[in-house]
């Protein structure tokens, strides 16, 4: 089964990006980082959402992240879901945090329990498709919105959801021109999916 070791996030200042996922998130080897001043405006087509067991979880995540330096896209809340807030990274990654529970049940911690890739795309069928072929089992499927796929046991797991909607969830346009900024480490070779999301096999770049 297709598994995702790390994902690489190019950013312009690859220390001060550690810094901050470090000082946030307390990131070890899920986040890689790597030099890069290819262009990209707006929105960068995906989330990394940090999944919790509590509400109290998520508060400290977020927190730390605000301490840290990240900008607020929305105030952590109570949803018919959950609850969740959403931050973006000085380096300008988009993080959720989030938690199905909406009580604690112990004390609230700067910890997670899985990291979740959500790219968006323009129509999830065909990209849903394109990764069956390459290797990934489909876990869940809702049509043409949303699609989660079972990547094994890597640290990272990766869904698909409509572009529009994901960038609604976060909190900004979709507009967004250029690189994607964001390279999926997996156990496949290289390829580049529908949407311009590369793939490349797990290197020696600098991790958390």
């Amino acid at each position: 089964m297709t598994s995702i070791a790390c994902v690489t996030l190019e950013v312009s200042d690859p220390a001060a990006a550690e810094r901050f996922h470090t000082a946030a998130f307390g990131l070890a080897g899920q986040v890689r980082l790597r030099a890069s001043q290819a262009p990209s405006t707006g929105f960068r087509g995906f989330t990394l959402s940090l999944v919790t067991s509590q509400p109290g979880n998520v508060d400290a995540l977020f927190d730390a992240a605000v301490a840290a330096g990240a900008t607020v896209l929305k105030p952590a809340a109570k949803s018919l879901w959950g609850y969740g807030g959403v931050v973006q990274a000085p380096d300008g990654t988009i993080w959720q945090l989030a938690s199905s529970s909406k009580k604690d049940t112990g004390p609230a911690a700067r910890e997670f329990d899985e990291i979740v890739l959500l790219l968006g795309v323009e129509d999830v069928k065909a990209g849903k498709r394109f990764y069956v072929e390459h290797g990934l089992a489909v876990a869940k499927s809702f049509g043409g919105k949303y699609v989660e796929f079972e990547t094994g046991p890597g640290p990272v797991k990766l869904s698909l959801y409509k572009r529009g909607g994901l960038a609604k969830v976060a909190g900004v346009s979709p507009d967004g021109t250029g690189s994607h900024r964001l390279v999926i480490n997996g156990d496949t070779g290289a390829f580049t999916d529908p949407d311009g999301f590369a793939w490349e096999p797990v290197t020696q770049t600098a991790a958390l």
